[in-house]
């Protein structure tokens, strides 16, 4: 079982920068896909970013060159950098876990979600 607490969301202004953590629990995270979702009001849950056990990482094409996912397996945490945000960034954003070698990038392949963290970007 893994627990997942994002942390860190808020409010900022468009192109500036905002980062999101999520601890985790458990011993085996560093067996983990890390990913990050997002979904605004009234869409489905995205995709944003994963790394897996070997810190390779891979992005959604919107988000490339402006967000960085990050993990540090010693205090079992992942992070996200978002600069140069933009009002389409606007939405809650959830921390998943999947134990897998390939990065997955659908929402229903993951096991574990945290409760999500709010990221609002004014226009």
């Amino acid at each position: 079982q893994v627990q997942l607490v994002e942390s860190g969301g808020g409010l900022v202004q468009a192109g500036g920068s905002l980062r999101v953590s999520c601890a985790a629990s458990g011993r085996t995270f560093s067996a983990y896909v890390m990913g990050w979702f997002r979904q605004a009001p009234g869409k489905e849950r995205e995709f944003v970013a994963a790394i897996d056990w070997s810190f390779r990482t891979y992005y959604k094409d919107p988000v490339k060159g402006r967000f960085t996912i990050s993990r540090d397996n010693a205090k079992n945490t992942v992070s996200l950098q978002m600069n140069g945000l933009k009002f389409e960034d606007t939405a809650v954003y959830y921390c998943a876990a999947k134990r897998k070698l390939s990065i997955p990038t659908m929402a229903y392949e993951y096991d574990y979600w945290g409760q999500g963290t709010q990221v609002t970007v004014s226009s």
